[in-house]
């Protein structure tokens, strides 16, 4: 069985396995500030809790648990690494917060899966005169991988270029999907 728990401030909710909800719901700080009943959607997607306390000597704290950190650091702290220590989710449903769906990766493939900020659509593809020039970070470094025709030659040569340094944890252009 899935627990659904509806957000205060969407019309979504997060999904949580059998054991997350019984500790969450048990535990007496998570159960005492009611974090279940207040989980929010944050601005990049993922589900929060957010209590602001007043101070005895003045002035306000702000608590921000993210859940999903929260389910990881206490479920699956095991697969946390000096390295793999953000937290992501597979499906990409950042409110998809079942152990199976959590994972702990680089800030390095995190930053591979960000969206492009590219005009042509492709990540790594940029439009320079009449041509389009492929690049690809590597050890913080631009790596230029040639010059094309077309955007989509460009980006099929980032793929290439980026399956051959990053394997399957290398962001992948969806070309024939990007409208000029």
């Amino acid at each position: 069985m899935i627990f659904k728990v509806k957000l205060k401030n969407a019309d979504q909710s997060v999904l949580l396995d059998p054991d997350v909800y019984e500790y969450l719901s048990n535990h007496s700080y998570y159960s005492k500030v009611k974090l279940l009943e207040n989980l929010r959607r944050h601005s990049s997607g993922c589900a929060v809790f957010q209590k602001t306390w007043k101070k005895a000597e003045g002035g306000y704290k702000t608590e921000t648990i993210y859940l999903h950190k929260l389910i990881a650091e206490t479920f699956l702290p095991d697969q946390k690494s000096s390295e793999n220590n953000l937290v992501g989710a597979r499906n990409g449903d950042k409110l998809d917060c079942r152990k199976e769906n959590l994972v702990w990766r680089s800030r390095a493939w995190a930053s591979r899966q960000r969206k492009t900020t590219s005009k042509t659509g492709y990540m790594g593809v940029y439009k320079e005169s009449k041509k389009y020039r492929a690049v690809i970070s590597a050890n913080g470094k631009s790596m230029h991988i040639g010059m094309f025709d077309t955007a989509e030659e460009a980006a099929e040569a980032y793929n290439q270029k980026s399956w051959e340094l990053y394997g399957d944890k290398g962001k992948q252009n969806k070309i024939g999907s990007v409208k000029n």
